[in-house]
Formats: C-alpha cells, structure tokens, sequence
C-alpha cells in the first residue's frame, strides 16, 4: 500500500493539471484529473492520523464537488449543443424545401426537382427530423417531385395537394422554363431592365467577349459575368459551405486582434439578412477596415430602401425568398451581383466572419443583433478587392459597384470661378429629395490640430442623408460610418447658439437628446462643407434616362504615340449620332477594367473621354478644332462626361478615349445614357493597304513650301499607285517630322486608271503647316497614279521624316526623287 506522503504528492500534481485544465476551459481533462486528486486524498485520509484525515477529507470533497459540476456543465453543454444541432438541422431542411417551393412556383421544373431530392435526401440523413409537422411535408415533397418528373399521374379521385402547414398551397407548376447555357451574347448591354438598348446590336462581338472574359479574373479570383443561369445557383451542401477561394486576406489591424472565424449560427441563435422589410442605416458600423467609402455607400442605399420602398443595395443578396427578399442560407453559402469591370458579375462566398477574442466582429456589421447584410456585403465587396486589407476608395465607385448607378465626381472648388456652388446646391436637395441620386461627401487633409477642433476624420467619407433649405439656411445631414465622432462646429449638437426652436421643429432635431448619445449623424451647414469637405461623390439613378448602349474594348499600348500631343488619331474612337431635333442630354461614362489591387492602390493611368462637334469621324488633331468637351484626366476608374442637346445643337459627334500617359494596354467600358435614341458606334480603320517609306529633308531637297517655287521643286516626291477598278478608294495619308518644324504635303493626280472618271481634284493639300505631324484623308479617289511632295514650311529645314498612306485598295509607294 502507498504511503501517505506518496499519495498527498500524487494528489497535487493531479490538482495542479485538473486547474491548469480547467483554466484553459479543457472540460474532459480537468474532471479526470479533479477526480483522480479526489480519489488520492481520500485513500491519504484512511492512512492519517484525524485531524489530517479531517482536512484531506476537504480538500478532496472539494476537488470531487469541482469535478461533478464541470460533469454537469459538459452534460448541459452538450444538450445544447446536441439541441442547437437539432434546430440547425431543422433550419436546413426548412432552407431546401423553401427553395424547391420556390423554384416549383417560379416553373423551373428541373430545378424543383433537384431541390425536392436534395431536401428529402438531407432528412433520411438525419431520421430524428421526420417526426410532427416535418414529416408531413417531406412526404408532400416526395409526392411533388415524383409528379414533376412523371412517375405519378394525377387521377380525378386522388389529386394530390401541394399545400403544407408552413407554406401558402401552390399550383401545378407550369411548363418549364429553358436552362440557359451561359454564353456572352445573352448578357444585356442595359444595366437596368427599363432601359432600352440603343445604338447598335444587342450581341457581343468577338473583341467585346475577350475583353470581358479577360477582365473577370481580379486579384488571382475569377468573377464572371452573371447570367440567367446563375438564379439557379445552388445554394445547399453536405456541409457547411466553405469559399474554394480561400479564406480572405486580414488587415494590419485585424491580425494583431484576431482570434478566429466564425459562422453568423455562432453568434446568434436566430440569424437573418434583414431583421426587416428595409435595412436600417441607423445600425451601420465601420470597425478596423478602412473602407469608409464603401460603408457610407452602405449608408444611402439603405436610406434610399427605407425611403422609396424599392430595394436596391439588398436586392444583390442571393438566395431569396418568393418575395425576392435576401434569405439566411444555413448552409453558408451566398452569391452576390456586383457590377464590375463593365458588366455585373457573381461573387460567391462563404459566412466566415472574422471574430476577437472578445467575441466582437473584426468587420463592419450591423448592431441590429442577428442580421448580418452589411457584414455579407462587405466580404463580398472585399473578396473582390483581393482581402480585407483594403486601401481604400470613394464612394462613387463603391456605389457603382453595389448599384450600378452612374458615378460623378464633383470637386469642392470654392476659389475656382468654374465652381458654382448655389447650382451644386440646389441639385443637391432637389434631386436628393427625388430619389435621382446617392450623396456621399468627403473631407481631404486635415492637421491634427482642424481634425481635433471639428470632429471630422482627415480624408474620410460620409453618409449625405438629407439636404434641407430652411428660410435661406442650407444644412445638410451626415452619418459618420464609424457610427461615433461628430461635427463640433456650427449647428451641430454641441452649438448653443444657432439652434432656434423654428429650426427645431422644422428638421425635427433636438440637439439636447442628440448630444446624449453619439452615433455618428449630424447636422452641418454648407457654408462649413466648403470650407472642410473636399469633394462631393453623386451616383445617379439610371432610371433618369430611356436609352442606353455601351461597348467594351482593349486599347494597345504599342498603338499610337504615348501622349496626345500631336495626334490622337490611334485613339480609341467613336461615333455618336442622336436623333433630329432631339433635346435632353447624352452622358458618357468611361469605365478602365482594374483586375490587380495594386494597381487600384497606386492608380497611375490617367483616362478621359474628348468629345468633338462635327460629322462623327475620325478626329486626328487634339485642338484643331479645339473639343467641345475637353474631359479633365483624372486615375479613378470611372470617368463621367455630359453631353446637353440644347436646340440647335450639334446631332453628331466624336467620343475619343484618352490617357495621360499610355503606359499599358488598358481594357474599357464606354457607356452611353440618353434621353433620346442615339446610335454608338466604334469608328474602325477600314483600310486593308499600308504602306510606309521615310526619307530626308537634306541639302537641295530642303526646299521648303509652295510660297517658294524656285526651291518647292527641289523637295522629295513620291509616286503612289492606286491598284483595281474602284473608283470610289479612301486614302489616309500621314507625315511625321521633326517637333521643331512646320511641316506638310501636296497630292496631285497624275493619272487614271478609267478614262472616263474626271479627277475630283487636280492638287490637294493637308492644310496648314503643323508642328510636327499632319494628317490628310480623301475619299472617292479613283485607281490611278498620285504624287505626293512632303516639305517643311521654310527651306533649307534638314531631317528625317517618315510618309505613311493607308488605302482601302492595294496601293504602291515608291520614291522617285
């Protein structure tokens, strides 16, 4: 038999793990070893002397009581959890009837089916779930799809019911709508049902397709363009869904305070999407990621749910619900429809949120305990931009891609005389109030000692939530997306002074009870938005035009000069053509397809779109004709330019693509929104010929230009023959010298092939002398021999140049002096 002492010393080394255990929360660990110290001290007392016996006696009652309760807390545990497993499971099976109702009701016969199966093969999983009203309803389940797929005939004495205790009774599915097989001629060039396509043919073309399929892949993940097909997307696994992506990249901030991933189930007993029939933009909070943009953009779409009654950032949210409402999967998987890249495209992802050790969300949520849409979205959103380490954006991006609302900038300028800001204004709380637009505004760089005085956050975006004109007063309401931190100047809750009670009571506000809890919403004046805020983002609604049309294409690097200086005659170019007598307006939305997050985060590409009054072709000269709008080259991904047709106005028009500085080739959407039907279409290069010689402006054949016969002469001359019959040829011809010289061409038909065509022109000629570069296209040219003489404009002005002729017929270019 052990010794006392033996025994005492087992016991604490017991003891000592049972506690370290048992501080760890390792439940079955620490019963064993309380137990097994319990048990030492007791056989310890039967060997000592009483008063020892007494104490050992305690010790081990102790460590005995400490063991039984961890026994009774694991057995309720795991009650609970065996009970919570239950009604998961139950919330599943619930989840696929509801989807196969809801596919049934819709006609997708196949579709029914497959989720019928999918329910009644989840319950014969799981036998504890066919009990009470359940069982009643996989049994009408079974007798629905086998009805669907033909095994059992309806007769006039037994008719079977597809009414359940839970649903509404439904009818007989009618015939079933095609599957579609996902194919890019099917997607519409519209982003909004109402908007009639306009301006060309509704099919893709090969580029259109290459450029799409090309720009759905971002950041290392593929986002295609969402199609009919995707409304059947399957929604129901085994097991919970977990994204074959991967799990998203964290931020800086989140990895020094994450503890682990979880599912919305674990946070709350009854998760949801929405707690209501429209989100609450109240309940909106902003955590560690520096999204501000995209939460504010969170902000005013919910705002603009609740105020219009039409759901429009939520209706992204997929599965749903016969009513189209977004529904909680308890199976973990979502799909979202974003428009990026120039059309809407899915993203799908899984319900693992980032959580602290303090059992709070690492990500924006809404404090609407239970429903998680803004914590959905954001992942969604932040999947995209290749992780939650996200370098922030602006709003009128964020918005587009939630929405599809058309994007403007409109900077802050009160010094700039082109800055208006009683028109801004006044647009502001019109079209606010009208539902036309979504308002964020944000500040630019404050110091630390303007950040501290105000309450504003330095280069942070806020929610416009109303703009209101009382007596004279222009104020607007902003939200905060941190949901905390306050504007501290005039009319806010802090200002004693300008708060009347007609003020009061017309805004309906009470700065006292406002000052009682901080979340984030205030009223400002406009004069100190000016004075603070740098730039206002306004999305409009689509809905405000008829038509829309828009193309995708790429844009080479290696074609055309690297800068517009000279020509931008390799541009990208388009023919904008509205219908007689038409008013109203042409907005074109230039949208750069951005695939990497670096180059989101360090944007270098400059994009603009140049609009030319004229007959809709090629433009080639920057500024002669200067352009009617000269588009201000800015690095976000969306440009926006507006076209007004007043009376009178020009009907057609050249849309010409521009960068800065072409570094890359670039992938791009041009949108056109109007008013009135318009056609859109690419300007192409049609001449199938090229031909292309240099030569030298050097000593006797510097002669200079026609105002100096004696030496014209002299200069190079080059023979051009026009091959075939045709008559009706179009030739582009362009000469390329020296910056520091003016420089320029003469044509001259010599000869015809077809004697009985007169010659539309004896000479022609480019036209003034330009720096550089000129350019000269003819049309009805017929076949025959020309002769081109290029010189610069004084004589003896030596170099090289280069003379290039673009034909529609086979040409020959030769030098004959």
């Amino acid at each position: 038999m052990a010794h006392p002492a033996q025994l005492i010393e087992d016991a604490v080394e017991s003891a000592k793990r049972a506690i370290q255990f048992d501080t760890n929360g390792q439940q079955e660990p620490a019963i064993y070893f309380y137990s097994i110290s319990a048990k030492f001290l007791e056989q310890a007392a039967n060997l000592s002397e009483s008063e020892k016996a007494h104490s050992l006696r305690v010790k081990a009652h102790e460590y005995g009581e400490r063991a039984a309760t961890l026994m009774r807390a694991k057995n309720c545990q795991e009650h609970l959890i065996k009970e919570d497993l239950h009604k998961q499971r139950r919330r599943r099976c619930h989840f696929l009837l509801q989807q196969a109702l809801d596919a049934d009701s819709a006609g997708l016969k196949d579709a029914a089916v497959d989720l019928y199966a999918n329910a009644i093969e989840y319950v014969t999983q799981y036998p504890e779930l066919l009990q009470g009203e359940l069982k009643e309803i996989i049994l009408q389940a079974l007798e629905r799809a086998e009805e669907l797929k033909g095994i059992r005939r309806e007769t006039p004495s037994q008719t079977p019911s597809t009414s359940t205790p839970t649903v509404d009774t439904r009818p007989s599915a009618p015939p079933a709508s095609p599957i579609f097989v996902r194919r890019l001629p099917q997607l519409h060039r519209g982003t909004s049902a109402h908007l009639k396509v306009s301006g060309g043919s509704n099919t893709y073309t090969e580029e259109e397709k290459r450029v799409l399929f090309h720009t759905s892949k971002i950041n290392n993940n593929e986002f295609v363009p969402f199609m009919s097909i995707d409304l059947t997307e399957k929604f129901q696994y085994a097991i919970p869904f977990t994204d074959k992506d991967g799990i998203l990249a964290l931020s800086p901030k989140q990895k020094r305070e994450f503890s682990r991933w979880v599912r919305p189930e674990e946070i709350c007993q009854e998760p949801c999407i929405l707690m209501s029939n429209s989100p609450d933009y109240y309940s909106i909070k902003q955590t560690v990621i520096s999204d501000c943009s995209f939460v504010a953009s969170l902000a005013v779409s919910a705002l603009y749910e609740r105020r219009f009654g039409r759901r429009l950032v939520t209706a992204i949210i997929y599965p749903k619900n016969k009513d189209k409402r977004p529904v909680y999967n308890p199976f973990g998987k979502y799909m979202i429809k974003l428009h990026l890249n120039g059309v809407t495209r899915k993203i799908i992802i899984d319900d693992l949120l980032p959580m602290n050790r303090y059992g709070q969300l690492l990500c924006s949520y809404s404090s609407n305990k239970g429903e998680f849409w803004v914590s959905l979205l954001e992942k969604a959103y932040m999947k995209v931009m290749g992780g939650y380490d996200f370098p922030g954006s602006n709003s009128s991006i964020d918005l587009h891609a939630l929405t599809g609302w058309i994007p403007e900038r409109v900077a802050i300028r009160p010094k700039d005389p082109d800055f208006n800001r009683d028109t801004l204004f006044s647009t502001l709380e019109t079209r606010l109030s009208k539902g036309d637009v979504l308002v964020t505004v944000a500040t630019g760089e404050l110091s630390e000692t303007e950040a501290d005085r105000t309450g504003l956050v330095s280069t942070h975006a806020y929610a416009v939530m109303d703009v209101r004109n009382i007596n004279g007063l222009r104020l607007l309401k902003l939200k905060n997306p941190w949901s905390h931190l306050r504007w501290r100047g005039n009319y806010s809750e802090l200002d004693t002074r300008h708060w009347t009670p007609e003020l009061k009571q017309a805004l309906n506000y009470d700065p006292n009870s406002a000052a009682q809890f901080d979340n984030g919403v205030f009223w400002i004046d406009y004069d100190s938005i000016c004075a603070f805020y740098d730039v206002f983002y306004m999305n409009w609604n689509p809905e405000l035009f008829k038509y829309t049309y828009c193309i995708h294409q790429s844009w080479n690097a290696g074609s055309g000069p690297v800068k517009d200086m000279y020509t931008i005659g390799a541009n990208p170019q388009f023919s904008l053509e509205v219908s007689d007598e038409a008013s109203g307006a042409v907005w074109i939305l230039l949208t750069r397809h951005i695939t990497d997050i670096e180059d989101f985060r360090e944007n270098r590409e400059y994009i603009t779109v140049l609009v030319y009054k004229g007959n809709g072709k090629r433009v080639y000269y920057p500024n002669d004709p200067p352009p009617y709008i000269d588009g201000i080259r800015i690095n976000s991904p969306h440009y926006l330019c507006k076209i007004i047709l007043s009376p009178g106005a020009s009907r057609r028009y050249t849309l010409v693509v521009s960068q800065y500085e072409k570094t890359q080739t670039i992938y791009y959407t041009l949108r056109a929104y109007a008013t009135c039907p318009f056609s859109l279409s690419k300007i192409e290069d049609l001449y199938k010929s090229v031909k292309e010689v240099s030569g030298e402006w050097k000593g006797v054949l510097a002669g200079g230009c026609g105002n100096y016969p004696a030496t014209y002469k002299n200069n190079p001359r080059f023979r051009l023959e026009i091959e075939g019959t045709s008559n009706e040829n179009k030739l582009f011809i362009e000469l390329k010298g020296p910056k520091q010289y003016q420089i320029g061409f003469d044509v001259t038909i010599s000869s015809l092939n077809d004697p009985e065509i007169t010659a539309p022109f004896k000479t022609s000629s480019s036209g003034p002398y330009r720096s550089g570069f000129v350019v000269l296209e003819l049309e009805n040219i017929p076949a025959g021999v020309l002769h081109i003489v290029p010189s610069t404009f004084l004589p003896n002005q030596e170099g090289p140049f280069i003379l290039t002729v673009k034909s529609t017929s086979p040409i020959q270019l030769t030098r004959e002096r």
